[in-house]
């Protein structure tokens, strides 16, 4: 592996799509309410993957120097496996960091909406302190209501109120159900991390309710954007006053993956086992994001 791919591999780009999930789904519900913007959804997807990427280098950087990376399955991990200096992984999570605070910063300016960056700032704050500084509430089993919050309300919800500049109710509909799907992906994650989590001490979530009680989290949290969104059509075609096509229908279409994740984890799959279900949980996020992005835009 070259040093390139290594920090290819240490941005843990198969995490992605939960930067790019809530920028797809809040952009089309812009253009369904006919305020797409384009620059605005691009400058969110930057801020969004940026994060994303420094706050995986951030983890890496903070796990490592703690010493709970150390012979753990999963990702590379930069400073535990000693591929890289702690300094440079650092550094790396700073310069991400940087990049979302210039994009930020142009969002404001253009969409003149400028306390998006007191969001903005407490993010990065957020997103250093899940496992850096003297007490990172990572480790203290709070690390998925950050994902919620963060990649889930804060994502899809300031995607479309950049773009409208108003609220409507179903956005958090739509809001909650990427956060659910986002924070499957750190359950996901955790419990795979069980053991060797619980040796070093690090008390997630997983560790805190054990881990029958994870695996169903985990069911629930997968299950739960298709019943709220399927709730809000049912809702919908109900109003005589709401103009809403079988289109939202399409997400069902994710179900199948989601249930292959769901069926692994009451298997009671571990460790590398669950490797495959970390990937498949984003991929079921992202498509169900696109699904739904795609019944906004044809809207029949």
């Amino acid at each position: 592996m070259t040093k390139l791919n290594i920090w290819i591999q240490g941005a843990r780009p198969k995490t992605l799509g939960a930067a790019i999930a809530p920028v797809i789904v809040g952009s089309a519900i812009a253009f369904y309410e006919n305020s797409f913007n384009l620059l605005i959804s691009f400058l969110c997807l930057v801020i969004g993957i940026s994060i994303q990427i420094g706050v995986n280098y951030a983890n890496d950087y903070s796990d490592g120097i703690r010493g709970t990376d150390d012979q753990r399955v999963g990702p590379v991990r930069l400073v535990g496996q000693k591929l890289a200096e702690a300094k440079s992984v650092k550094a790396a999570a700073i310069i991400f960091f940087l990049i979302a605070c210039i994009a930020g910063l142009l969002m404001s300016i253009y969409s003149k909406q400028w306390w998006f960056l007191l969001i903005g700032l407490s993010a990065i704050i957020s997103a250093w302190t899940y496992t850096g500084g003297p007490k990172p509430y990572g480790y203290a089993g709070f690390g998925e209501l950050f994902v919620f919050i963060y990649f889930g309300l804060v994502a899809v919800i300031g995607t479309i109120y950049a773009q409208t500049l108003f609220f409507k109710p179903y956005f958090l509909v739509y809001a909650v159900s990427i956060g659910f799907f986002a924070s499957a992906i750190l359950v996901a994650n955790n419990l795979r991390d069980f053991e060797k989590d619980y040796q070093n001490q690090k008390r997630t979530l997983a560790v805190k309710i054990g881990e029958s009680k994870t695996r169903f989290l985990y069911s629930l949290l997968m299950i739960l954007p298709f019943i709220l969104v399927f709730a809000l059509f049912i809702v919908a075609i109900l109003n005589p006053n709401v103009n809403v096509g079988v289109s939202r229908l399409l997400q069902l279409l994710a179900l199948p993956l989601a249930y292959q994740c769901i069926k692994t984890v009451l298997a009671k799959a571990k460790n590398r086992d669950l490797i495959p279900v970390l990937v498949k949980t984003g991929q079921t996020e992202i498509f169900w994001a696109f699904l739904v992005a795609l019944s906004f835009v044809i809207n029949f």
